[in-house]
C-alpha cells in the first residue's frame, strides 16, 4: 500500500506542477498588468519598469515558474557554516500585490475558515441526506419517496451561489428581525470597540447554503445503497429467519451500504472546499474562496496563485485519504 501511496503522491505533485504552469502561462499572456494595478493607473514608464523589476514581472515566462516553484518548494539550498546543503525550508508564498501583506499568513487566517464552513456543510448534507435516503428507502413506490425525489432533483439543479443570495436576502435581510441572522460577515467580526469577537451565527445560512446540492446526491445515492442492500440474499434470509427490524438494519444493511454513501461524502466535501467561493463571496464569509475571489477581481497574483495551489493540495490529500479508507471499509478494494 505504501507504494501505491506514494505513487498517488508524486501524481498529486504533477497535478500542482501543472496548476502552477497553467496559471502563470494565463497571466503571462494576459493584456492586465498586475505591477499597474498594483501600483496605480497614473504613473510614468520609468516607475512602472521599476515596480516590474520589484516584482519580478520583467523576466520571462520561464525564468518566473522556475523562480515560484524554488520559492514554494518545501526543499532548497541552505547555508550552514557557510557551506550550501541541500535541506528543508518553509516555502515561501511572497507578498501580496495589493497589501503588501505575506501571502502565508493571509492565508493561514482564511483556510481554517473555509474547512469550518465545508465541514458544517457535508455534516448537516451527510445527516439529512443519509437520513431522508433511508425514509425514501423504506417507503418506495410511496407520496413521500417521489416527494423526497422530486425534492432532491430540484436542490441539486439550483446553483449554490443562486441558494447563497436567495438565504441571504429572505433570512438575512427580508426575515432578519425573526431569524437574528446576518445577511453578510465572518466568522470574525469588529464589534463597536474595535475588538474581533467571534460570531458562529454567520455560519448558519453559507453552511445551509452550500449543503443543498450535496444533500441532493447523497439522499438519492443512499436511497439507491439501501434499496440495492435490502434485496441482497444475506439481508433476505435474515428476514426469512425473523430477526427483528432493527438488527437487521444495524448488522447487515447499513454496513453494507455505506461504502457508495462514503465514497458520495468523501468527494463532496472535497469539492465544497473549492465550491465554497461563490457562497462565501455572497455572505462576504472570509475565507479561501473569498479571498481567492478578491485577488482574481484585484489580479493579485501571489493571492490568486497560493490559494489555487492550497485548494489542489488539499483536494488530492483528501482523495488518497478516502482511497486509504476506503480499503479498510471494504478489503475487496485495492489501492491502484
Amino acid at each position: 500500500m505504501f507504494i501505491q501511496i506514494l505513487k498517488r503522491l508524486v501524481l498529486g505533485l504533477g497535478s500542482m506542477l501543472m496548476v502552477v504552469l497553467l496559471i502563470l502561462s494565463i497571466i503571462y499572456a494576459s493584456p492586465v498588468d498586475p505591477a499597474r494595478l498594483s501600483f496605480g493607473q497614473q504613473l510614468d514608464d520609468e516607475t512602472l519598469a521599476l515596480k516590474k523589476e520589484e516584482l519580478g514581472l520583467d523576466k520571462s515566462l520561464i525564468t518566473q515558474i522556475r523562480y515560484y516553484i524554488r520559492d514554494i518548494s518545501p526543499i532548497g539550498m541552505k547555508e550552514v557554516n557557510g557551506d550550501k546543503r541541500i535541506g528543508f525550508k518553509t516555502p515561501y508564498l511572497r507578498e501580496s500585490y495589493q497589501s503588501g501583506e505575506s501571502v502565508g499568513l493571509l492565508l493561514k487566517r482564511a483556510l481554517p475558515n473555509t474547512l469550518i464552513l465545508a465541514l458544517s456543510s457535508i455534516l448537516i448534507a451527510s445527516f439529512l441526506g443519509i437520513l431522508f435516503g433511508i425514509i425514501a428507502a423504506y417507503n418506495k413506490g410511496r407520496w413521500i419517496d417521489s416527494f423526497l425525489l422530486t425534492i432532491s432533483t430540484l436542490g441539486y439543479s439550483i446553483p449554490s451561489y443562486v441558494s447563497a443570495i436567495f438565504f441571504a436576502i429572505v433570512f438575512g435581510f427580508i426575515l432578519a428581525p425573526v431569524t437574528g441572522l446576518n445577511m453578510q460577515g465572518g466568522l470574525w467580526e469588529l464589534n463597536d470597540l474595535g475588538d474581533e469577537v467571534f460570531i458562529a451565527k454567520n455560519l448558519i445560512l453559507p453552511s445551509i447554503a452550500l449543503g443543498i446540492r450535496p444533500v441532493s446526491v447523497i439522499l438519492q445515492i443512499s436511497r439507491s445503497a439501501f434499496l440495492d442492500t435490502m434485496g441482497k440474499p444475506f439481508v433476505l434470509t435474515a428476514m426469512a429467519k425473523g430477526l427483528p427490524s432493527k438488527l437487521i438494519f444495524r448488522n447487515h444493511i447499513l454496513k453494507n451500504a455505506f461504502n457508495p454513501i462514503v465514497t458520495s461524502i468523501s468527494g463532496w466535501f472535497a469539492a465544497l472546499l473549492s465550491g465554497a467561493f461563490f457562497v462565501e463571496s455572497v455572505f462576504r464569509f472570509k475565507g479561501i474562496g473569498f479571498v481567492t475571489v478578491q485577488a482574481l477581481l484585484n489580479y493579485d497574483v501571489p493571492v490568486l496563485t497560493a490559494s489555487i495551489l492550497i485548494i489542489c493540495m488539499l483536494f488530492i490529500s483528501l482523495n488518497i485519504l478516502m482511497d486509504i479508507l476506503y480499503t479498510y471499509l471494504d478489503p475487496r478494494i485495492q489501492l491502484k
